[in-house]
């Protein structure tokens, strides 16, 4: 067949296609395998970009990483590709491509000649690759989605899914259940902490990945789904047939009161439920004669932005000005008020955050600090400071374009600096920070320029283009006992200590402690034996006490430490085990309670800062009310 007999009928129906895009109509004629939908995809992917970016967007570069991207993952290396269409050299210099409509052209040009050329090609997967690739000429959070994962995301975001209910972990390539979600309905049917799930619908189950298990046991509501256990210290296996169920995604990991008067709220990401899920918590605080609170963001990467000012809200009167958003384009320019007095606008406040904080986390600490609402402590936040907008494609993938930079009340921009096309620099940024918190805070504000410094309301200086500096910075546990515990964590061995000892002492473990949590959290203690077998464990593993070494370290997958190292850090790993223990009996909201008892300094630390809170509140209320508002934009 000539080139041009096979070209011309394709070329024909494809231009009658593309008029029909351009124009808005339905095509009428339906090609016989995906040309049709993956050109009407990229298409789709120019114009949202085009239409909502937050800059000017240059088409040429776009086309040019388009190309660049059809072609780096062809099966055929040896396909010739200068020259022709797929050249991604570029020779041209003096190529412009003036508008959507021309840049498609050539694309469509680039993918035709491929699809003669290279016949075996999986045209589906090329076009991915070369909209993923158009994303590099973009900021790190504009981002090309895959179908499945979108529907993950949105899940995660609504705050629910359909599924069996259990939390889970793959250990030694076998599924095994860390603890049944409450009230799901594997909790139900009996299903424990430990069971090890061998078999999902008469398939083995060993080796599946952590995706493959959600996409197997996930599935619409009232379907069913049968699978095989094998449970500790019981010789025959287990089957259970399971009716998929609702799972509520719960966004506040915990609340309870510290103490007498202190309330404590801890907040994993922003999603559809967090406002519903914060207030029920806070008025159950308020309950127990809650007078002031701990609101942690830390590790919270962000979400939707709506409830990040949901949130922030509860804490201000009426007409308190919590974000602002700017674009190159009107409509996504915005500024957001409290729109009546919150609920919660006289109690002690304190936001906990660290570099895992993100997004809506530094809207609210940022809104907090700038009215000197309450204190901010930790470690320098994230730096995001982008919004995004998810826009679906033709095969129910997705695209997230950033479509505006938020503000603080004071004019902060928190967005760290960032290079195009290089988006793992800009994620390992966190690890080029000085371990000591204190030192990178003092060296990020040695290079801020005066452009970027700003005021609160009472007058206190803060800083942009980089996260949120906390008010009181506290430096995080680096020594050798982080070491231990990372690598403990790391291999699953305090799951796997745990999980023994529930074996052989659970049934009297559980008559021991089962109703009695309070004096769990504060009784408690591993024996001393115990503690030495787990050494054991961690030494069974790869862990080396060597009288030359000073400072933990690794080499491979071994750790090095001083022959000291476990006595001086046995709080940290016993503590964790512990914290793991009262997951698998009271569940994960319980888990939360005891690790931060018995591990989180940062927390302990900060209850000695209330006189602090209270100095700010001070100043606050001082402040001279006849102050400007800062500037909104620079």
């Amino acid at each position: 067949m000539s080139f041009k007999k096979f070209f011309m009928p394709n070329l024909v129906v494809l231009f009658l296609l593309s008029t029909f895009w351009f124009a808005g109509i339905d095509p009428v004629v339906e090609p016989e395998d995906n040309h049709r939908k993956n050109l009407k995809k990229y298409l789709q992917v120019q114009r949202k970009i085009v239409d909502n970016y937050v800059k000017p967007v240059n088409l040429t570069d776009i086309y040019k990483s388009s190309i660049k991207g059809l072609v780096k993952n062809l099966s055929d290396t040896t396909m010739q590709l200068k020259g022709t269409p797929l050249d991604t050299t570029f020779q041209d210099t003096s190529l412009k491509i003036a508008d959507i409509r021309e840049a498609y052209t050539k694309f469509e040009d680039a993918y035709l000649y491929l699809a003669n050329k290279g016949p075996k090609e999986n045209l589906t997967k090329r076009t991915e690759d070369a909209i993923q690739n158009i994303f590099t000429d973009l900021d790190p959070h504009s981002v090309y989605i895959e179908p499945k994962e979108g529907e993950r995301i949105e899940a995660e975001f609504e705050g629910k899914f359909s599924g069996i209910g259990i939390q889970f972990d793959i250990i030694k390539d076998t599924i095994t259940v860390v603890t049944p979600i409450a009230g799901g309905p594997s909790e139900k049917l009996g299903i424990q902490s430990g069971d090890k799930i061998v078999k999902i619908d008469d398939s083995t189950a060993v080796g599946y990945s952590q995706d493959k298990v959600i996409s197997t046991l996930r599935g619409p509501k009232g379907s069913e789904v049968d699978v095989t256990v094998k449970r500790p210290k019981t010789k025959e296996l287990l089957s259970f047939t399971i009716t998929r169920d609702e799972i509520p995604l719960h966004t506040v990991d915990t609340s309870y009161m510290i103490d007498d008067s202190t309330g404590y709220i801890k907040i994993n990401r922003f999603a559809g439920t967090t406002h519903d899920e914060f207030m029920k918590a806070m008025e159950e605080l308020k309950n127990k004669n809650m007078d002031q609170l701990i609101l942690d963001l830390r590790h919270n990467p962000g979400g939707y932005l709506s409830q990040a000012i949901a949130i922030a809200e509860e804490f201000f009167e009426k007409g308190t000005k919590i974000v602002s958003t700017k674009s190159r384009h009107p409509r996504f320019n915005s500024v957001y008020y409290s729109r009546r007095d919150g609920a919660y606008i006289d109690h002690p406040l304190m936001v906990l955050v660290n570099e895992g904080s993100a997004s809506a986390s530094e809207i609210v600490s940022g809104a907090v600090q700038d009215h000197d609402r309450g204190l901010i402590v930790g470690q320098r936040t994230f730096g995001k400071g982008l919004v995004q907008q998810q826009y679906p494609l033709v095969d129910s993938s997705k695209i997230r374009v950033t479509i505006s930079r938020y503000y603080t009340p004071a004019g902060r921009l928190i967005q760290k600096p960032y290079q195009n096309k290089d988006r793992k620099e800009y994620a390992y940024e966190l690890y080029k920070r000085e371990d000591n918190a204190a030192v990178d805070v003092r060296e990020f504000i040695d290079q801020v320029p005066d452009s970027l410094k700003y005021k609160t309301d009472a007058g206190r200086t803060v800083y942009g283009g980089g996260g949120i500096i906390p008010d009181h910075v506290i430096q995080r546990d680096t020594t050798q006992s982080a070491a231990i515990y990372n690598f403990m964590r790391r291999k699953r061995l305090g799951f796997d200590f745990v999980q023994d000892f529930l074996n052989e002492n659970g049934d009297q473990f559980k008559e021991k402690w089962k109703g009695e949590f309070d004096k769990f959290v504060n009784e408690f203690a591993w024996e001393d034996e115990q503690a030495a077998d787990f050494r054991q464990l961690l030494l069974k593993n790869g862990m080396v006490e060597a009288d030359t070494v000073d400072t933990a370290r690794y080499k491979s997958d071994t750790l090095y430490v001083a022959p000291d190292a476990w006595e001086k850090s046995r709080w940290m790993s016993l503590g964790y085990m512990k914290a793991d223990l009262a997951r698998q009996i009271w569940g994960l909201e319980k888990y939360y309670q005891v690790y931060n008892h018995e591990l989180d300094r940062t927390l302990d630390k900060a209850m000695r800062l209330w006189d602090e809170v209270e100095k700010l509140h001070k100043l606050a209320l001082n402040q001279d009310s006849t102050q400007p508002e800062s500037k909104a934009y620079n």
